[in-house]
């Protein structure tokens, strides 16, 4: 725990004033997403996932280097083995991948990434709490790129750094500044890889720290009630832009744009009120502005959950299950929500170690068209992806394998091309 390894980094602090050739190198190891996982599994089967990883670590340091547990799903590592900086940067680098290999949970397997900071002591750097700062920032600095990767920390870092109180307030103005830029990840229909839709996803464009992604600042709107204003901003530019795609393209299958909800968003009776709003400015044809909620969401309050999504499909809007797979809902409830579209979760999309599909798969395929669903597939990254899954009976995909998110205007260019194509 935390409280260790303070002890143990005074201790090596000392050690390091008889030997000032002994350098010791800090890492906070931070796993991404991982509040996702413990929605989806529970915190109970989060817990265990965290003691293997801690298992897979230890067996992989040697005697003299000190692992711990720094708080929820961060870890802190002294690094007393190695002394070289590139093999200090290779064993990072193995610790990068040791994370990256699927952990087995009941016939799935889960997928993790981190975001790893390292600081590198020097004799003019004093082992403190001031070195474990610098190997926190150089982990923001990695989780805000994106995250799966290693980061050194340089002391431009500190420059940058942004406590949280400013960024609330920050945050609180990025709206009306015009911060927020929303992306458009395509959905393609499997039959012909045409495109189908788009999942929106908000970024904050910040003026100091750059483009940020939801995971830095979707948990501070709800934290300080600013995730409604920010929900009904990203549903209302959606659908502007969804009513300017299907105008210029004009066909017979409209084009769609899924937007996600928040618990907050769903709890709120305004919802209604905001959703009838958004689709009086905006003419979108009917079923094609689709809210996209998380199973481990619906689950939380099943019966205001079934009422609510009741009146919104009634509104004409259409709803997507997210993550599906991931959380505990039964089939009977499945069967009272009014859901259109299943969106699989990715684990249960990529190939096992053993280079196969996990066998649910297709029962959950058959289980959503029984329901009169139709089902993405997400995390589709090759074209033997959307072969396979085309062959099993998923109708649409989304994934690195059809495009990453794009502005407006990439995404208008893509669906122009492809209109250009099929003319010809």
């Amino acid at each position: 725990n935390r409280k260790l390894f303070m002890d143990r980094l005074g201790a090596v602090a000392n050690f390091a004033k008889t030997m000032p050739s002994l350098r010791p190198t800090l890492m906070v190891i931070d796993l991404d997403r991982f509040k996702q996982v413990n929605d989806s599994v529970g915190i109970a089967v989060g817990d265990s996932i965290l003691l293997t990883l801690a298992r897979r670590l230890t067996r992989i340091l040697k005697p003299q280097d000190t692992l711990a547990r720094l708080a929820g799903d961060q870890f802190g590592l002294i690094l007393m083995s190695e002394q070289d900086p590139a093999r200090i940067t290779a064993f990072a680098e193995t610790i990068r991948k040791t994370i990256r290999a699927p952990i087995a949970f009941n016939d799935r397997e889960i997928f993790l990434t981190a975001s790893i900071g390292l600081a590198l002591s020097d004799p003019q750097t004093q082992l403190s709490d001031e070195i474990i700062k610098d190997a926190e920032l150089a982990m923001y600095h990695s989780k805000r790129i994106g995250g799966d990767r290693i980061d050194v920390y340089k002391p431009a870092m500190r420059a940058r750094k942004t406590d949280r109180l400013t960024l609330e307030s920050e945050l609180r103005r990025a709206i009306e500044r015009e911060e927020i830029t929303i992306l458009y990840q395509p959905i393609v229909r499997l039959e012909d890889r045409s495109i189908a839709g788009f999942e929106a996803l908000a970024r904050w464009d910040h003026p100091k720290l750059g483009r940020m992604s939801p995971v830095e600042f979707i948990s501070i709107a709800e934290e300080i009630g600013l995730i409604v204003d920010l929900g009904m901003f990203v549903m209302d530019q959606t659908a502007k832009q969804l009513a300017i795609w299907q105008r210029a393209m004009r066909s017979r299958e409209p084009i769609f744009a899924s937007v996600n909800v928040s618990s907050r968003q769903l709890l709120r009776h305004d919802l209604i009120h905001d959703i009838r709003t958004v689709l009086s400015r905006s003419s979108v044809a009917r079923g094609t502005l689709k809210l996209e909620l998380t199973e481990s969401l619906v689950m939380e309050n099943p019966e205001h959950a079934a009422q609510m999504l009741t009146r919104i499909r009634e509104l004409g809007t259409g709803l997507s299950l997210d993550d599906f797979g991931t959380g505990h809902s039964s089939l009977a409830y499945l069967q009272r929500f009014p859901f259109d579209t299943i969106k699989i979760d990715q684990s249960f999309v990529r190939t096992t170690s053993r280079g196969t599909r996990p066998v649910i798969l297709k029962s959950i395929i058959a289980l959503a068209h029984d329901l009169g669903m139709d089902v993405v597939a997400e995390g589709a990254e090759t074209d033997s992806d959307a072969v396979e899954l085309y062959q099993l009976g998923c109708e649409y995909a989304q994934g690195f394998a059809f495009g990453e998110p794009m502005d407006a205007d990439a995404a208008m260019r893509l669906l122009t091309e492809e209109r250009l194509e099929q003319a010809s």
